[in-house]
């Protein structure tokens, strides 16, 4: 008997009156590190703040102009856009939509990214994609140099269990906390190490009732 067959066989014999289902696991956390009352999106929006990246609230009308707004401040004119972004949400103007696919170095050379999110986390300030519609493949949030991400109010979760039970496990989930950063042993922080140097989040709420 070899080496590997003598593990396996030691394996077998372990879980040998192992049940045929697994017995659900006490999940008994806490579910949120909120205070009761607090408000998820306006932490959300400090929390990513906090990361050094540029925070834009607005309600669906105005979403256009402050998706040009964003464009315009930092002067990008060449986009990529993900298939499944909704077409009606393009600013008018002289922009330069780059669709997929894209190969590494045309998503070098362009300006930056536009994309939707899947999940918001207040606590931690972090966006997920999970290359769903609008999201793309993980290169769009990482080649780039610049980000630009747009996600609904309703998006945002409390908290990581609560986003968890949002999310599909089976799909490629990239979580965004910031820019892309690092630090070396002097604590000197570098941006745009590993992705994007810059990251602009647009929080989409609800309009107030008049």
């Amino acid at each position: 008997m070899s080496s590997r067959e003598a593990i396996l066989a030691r394996i077998r014999a372990a879980v040998a009156d192992a049940p045929a289902e697994e017995p659900p696991l006490p999940r008994a956390y806490r579910r949120s590190h909120l205070a009761p009352g607090a408000d998820p999106v306006g932490l959300f929006a400090e929390r990513v703040a906090d990361y050094r990246a540029t925070v834009t609230r607005t309600d669906p009308a105005g979403l256009p102009a402050a998706l040009a707004a964003a464009l315009t401040a930092h002067g990008a004119r060449r986009l990529a856009v993900p298939a499944g972004f909704p077409a009606e949400l393009l600013p008018p103007g002289a922009w330069q939509w780059h669709h997929e696919p894209l190969t590494v170095p045309e998503l070098d050379g362009l300006d930056g990214s536009l994309t939707l999110a899947a999940v918001g986390i207040a606590v931690t300030g972090t966006l997920v994609l999970d290359a769903g519609p609008g999201h793309g493949r993980r290169a769009l949030s990482l080649v780039p140099d610049y980000h630009l991400c747009v996600i609904r109010a309703e998006q945002i979760a409390a908290d990581v269990p609560e986003a968890l039970t949002r999310l599909d496990p089976a799909r490629p989930l990239t979580f965004i906390s910031g820019p892309s950063a690092t630090s070396d042993i002097e604590l000197d922080r570098v941006e745009g190490v590993h992705g994007p140097r810059t990251l602009h989040v647009i929080i989409v709420e609800p309009r107030e009732p008049a």
